[in-house]
């Protein structure tokens, strides 16, 4: 047989393998969350927030948690995507020179691959040295500096595949710079810009390292900014860390939620990103 197809079959393999792996894995990661928690969802855990101190009972529910989430995500969300964004259409060749657009392009990739929790430590030492305890603020700062990077980077690679010449026919019509920037490239890039910020949100929303020590435990729903809040990832944790089979039960429900949240912003991102590129000019 031919050396060259021997090569080619081999890495067909290669490839199959490599989709059984992920297939694979994903299958038993999300058949053990909906086996072992389905079961356990039920009204009472959806619409009550826990009890016994610190969501570590055998009473009450999630809410709190789920609330607390998205009060976290949300605002994170939003403060990385304007951030993202400038930085995003900064980092363009009609405003930066390219060699220090890619260092900062570098940084930026540095950024996204540190682990969560040295956001979370960084945040932490603010917060020691400016007295401040950990709280919602606390939380939404750490997980906007975790989500950056990533809507920077994504919004980044969606502006450039923009075609040069729709930018050139806008400076044609006496557009400036930056209002081709903010009309033009950013609505083609639209599609791109919308799978980048629900990936980020995806990441804020499911990440536990990073609020551990900033936003802190809660029983309750907070109240203001300054209030320590509970979040779907450290419930997890804490709850699952119980000796009691309850609620370790509670564990898995919590997990379930949260499981159900990110393939719903998944299934949203692709949604949204084919019916806005129908719009794009290629």
């Amino acid at each position: 047989m031919n050396k060259r197809i021997i090569e080619q079959n081999v890495f067909k393999c290669f490839m199959v393998l490599s989709i059984g792996i992920v297939i694979g894995s994903l299958s038993i990661i999300i058949g053990t969350v909906v086996v072992n928690g389905a079961y356990s969802i039920s009204i009472e855990m959806l619409t009550q927030t826990s009890s016994g101190g610190y969501y570590l009972g055998r009473g009450g529910g999630i809410l709190n948690a789920i609330i607390g989430s998205l009060l976290l995500a949300l605002p994170a969300t939003g403060l990385a995507y304007v951030i993202g964004l400038c930085i995003a259409l900064f980092l363009q060749r009609d405003f930066l020179h390219p060699k220090i657009a890619l260092v900062i392009r570098t940084s930026l990739n540095i950024l996204w691959g540190i682990p969560s929790i040295i956001y979370g430590v960084f945040c932490l030492m603010i917060m020691v040295a400016l007295g401040i305890g950990a709280s919602l603020i606390a939380g939404i700062i750490a997980l906007t500096l975790l989500e950056i990077p990533i809507i920077t980077r994504s919004i980044d690679e969606s502006i450039k595949m923009v075609p040069i010449g729709l930018k050139e026919g806008s400076y044609s019509l006496g557009s400036t710079p930056f209002e081709t920037a903010t009309k033009v490239v950013r609505r083609q890039a639209l599609p791109g810009i919308i799978a980048g910020i629900l990936l980020g949100l995806g990441r804020g929303i499911g990440d536990a390292a990073s609020i551990l020590f900033t936003a802190g435990f809660s029983d309750s729903i907070p109240s203001s900014l300054l209030d320590s809040t509970a979040a779907l990832p450290t419930m997890i944790y804490h709850l699952y860390s119980s000796p009691i089979p309850a609620v370790r039960e509670k564990a898995y429900a919590a997990a379930f939620i949260l499981v159900v949240i990110v393939t719903v912003i998944s299934i949203l991102s692709r949604t949204l990103t084919r019916r806005f590129t129908k719009f794009v000019i290629k």
